[in-house]
This record gives structure tokens, sequence and C-alpha cells, in this order.
């Protein structure tokens, strides 16, 4: 079977993926499974928090988009990142500007958030037909502060900070510049490149979790839809969530409906979501660190489902990021299949 761009199903991860990660060890606290994005290590008083993560759909600013994704991790699972690796995999007939250029991105990313770039690989990779940069993260947290989407409970309301599809609108408004410049007004295609500073959830990951939030999730891969899906997953609960009050900023709605996708399954780093049993204070913490947030659903016992104005339907997590069909199609193939179901940020 051929496997299409983009992550691993849940379904092929539990096939081929979880059975297969060694001998389990007790001081391992956090460990792989559906929507967990980092790991947990036992060190005494703290914990030490791990995740990796590669950047393979986008060209402009690569470096900086790997170690601020990474961070984002460990960040959604209570830690302060304190250091990152970072893989260079260069394609051939790269120069050594190119790993120049990354390297210099990374470390403006690292410079941004206050972390060490430790160590690493680099080379000149067969076959590749464009350069991919892989990050690991490392943080700190205290054992007992650690987070994880598997922590949310039947009551607790769900939150969304900032919008769905941030990184997703900047990737295709950068890498499609050219194509879009005559369709979008040049102010609104400038705005959804720069939707890329917004990318980082650390600050609100902290805020959150000293608020006493549930559960965090980055919402990356497979958008917000996609990240809904895996907290219910990886706490064995249901969403009821309202398209209808999902923030989506008006650059994402306008190039989603140029490329015929869905901007809520459509890659979203930076957009957060939460679990919460007091949202007030959680929403108080995000706003105090200048981020917004939005009421979108809650969790239940039950299945999960969403709503389009009346209309309940179950929550389907998407197949594929949406980014991934926009590539595919390009501009020639607009389609106009998928319904709006946000609101504008």
């Amino acid at each position: 079977m051929t496997l299409p761009p983009g992550k691993l199903t849940p379904r092929e991860l539990a096939a081929y993926v979880f059975p297969r990660c060694g001998r389990r060890r007790p001081d391992v606290l956090v460990r792989a499974a559906i929507g967990l994005d980092a790991a947990a290590v036992d060190f005494g008083a703290e914990a030490a928090v791990l995740s990796t993560d590669p950047i393979t759909g986008a060209g402009r600013d690569a470096g900086w988009l790997a170690v601020h994704v990474g961070c984002n991790d460990v960040a959604a699972a209570g830690g302060d990142p304190v250091g990152v690796l970072v893989t260079l995999l260069l394609a051939p007939a790269s120069a050594a500007e190119d790993a120049e250029r990354l390297m210099s991105e990374a470390n403006r990313a690292a410079e941004e958030l206050g972390v060490e770039i430790i160590g690493g690989h680099s080379e000149i990779t067969a076959d590749l037909r464009r350069s991919i940069v892989v990050v690991s993260a490392l943080g700190r947290v205290r054992r007992d502060r650690i987070i994880t989407a598997a922590g949310a409970r039947p009551g607790d309301t769900l939150l969304l900070t900032k919008s769905a599809g941030l990184e997703g609108t900047a990737i295709l408004a950068a890498d499609f510049a050219a194509a879009l410049a005559g369709r979008l007004p040049a102010e609104d295609l400038a705005r959804a490149r720069e939707l890329v500073r917004d990318i980082s959830v650390v600050l609100e990951a902290r805020a959150a979790a000293g608020a006493g939030a549930s559960a965090l999730h980055d919402a990356t891969e497979g958008g917000v839809l996609g990240a809904l899906a895996e907290l219910a997953e990886a706490a064995g609960v249901g969403v009821e969530v309202d398209l209808e009050r999902i923030p989506v900023r008006r650059e994402t709605r306008q190039i989603s409906d140029i490329f015929g996708i869905d901007p809520l399954t459509l890659v979203s780093s930076g957009a957060l979501v939460i679990a919460s049993a007091d949202p007030a204070r959680t929403s108080r913490a995000i706003a105090a660190v200048g981020r917004t947030v939005a009421e979108i659903g809650r969790v239940v016992t039950g299945p999960s489902r969403v709503r389009r104005g009346a209309e309940w339907s179950d929550l389907v997590a998407p197949e594929r990021d949406a980014l991934w069909a926009a590539r595919e199609r390009g501009l020639s193939g607009r389609r106009r299949g998928h319904r709006a179901s946000a609101r504008d940020a």
C-alpha cells in the first residue's frame, strides 16, 4: 500500500508504530500515544520533556518554524523549553549558503525563545527533492505539573487561542506568492505571510498551565479538527464543538477558498486547544499575556460531534492535512467543496 504525503493516520500508528516501541521503562512518565506530542522522563523532582518534529511542507523560514514547532510541543506539556537539536537533511545540489540560511533561521527562533541549539546533525541526502529540517526539543517541568492532551475530563470547556490555519496560511502565501498576487489584494497577501509570526504557543501554554488547565494540545498537522479528535482519543472522552465559534482569519478564509480546502483541517501551529474546568480563569490568564482565546465547545462522555448552526454531525478526524491537498491541486484546481464553518477572528 502506497501512503500519501502527511502524517500516518491513527489507525496506521496503532498498527505499525506503537506496538514497536521497545521495552517499557518505569522512569518514562509520558510515552508514545495518539494525541501526545511530547514524552516525559523522570529525573527526580523534575521531568525532562522531549519532542521531535520535521518541517516538510514549508520552503520559507523552515529553520525558524522547526524550532518554534518543537518548543510548542514542550510547552504544551507544561514544560519550559531549554534546548533543541537541529538536523539538516539537505537536498542534492544544495549550496553551503542553504545550510547557513536554515541555521540562521533556527538561530533567530532560538534567540526569540531563549533556548540553545545544543547539537544535531547535518548531511546532503540523496533522493530528497527539497531540504528538510528536523528539530528535537528538550524542556524541564516539575513532575506534578506535567500536562497532556489525555488530561481532558467531561465537563471541561474547550478553548482555542488565536485562530485556525495560521501556519498553513503563511506557508501557502509564501510558497505561492507570485500566483496569489493576482487573486488577493497585496495587503491581504502580506498579512497572510506574516501570520507565521503568531506560531509560538509558549506564552499561552505557560499561562494556561498556571491557571489550572486540564489539557493542552497544539493544533499542528490536521488542523483544529485534527487536534480536537486527537485530544478526545488521548483522553478517552468525546468533544462537542460549535464550528461557527472557531476563529478563522479573513486571510485564511480567502486562501482556503482559492485552494478549495477547509481551513479547519489546515496545519494550525500557533492555535492551542485547551480543556479547562475553569474557563474564565484560564481565559483571563491567556489574555494577560496578550493572546486571544475563544470558547468553542465542551468535553463530554458521549461521542464526538460538531455543530453548524442547528445541525449536528460526527467529528471525523481528517485523513490528511489540507496543506498537502492544496500543494497537489495548486491554483489551477480550485474547488469549492468545503463549507464556511467558522467565524472571522
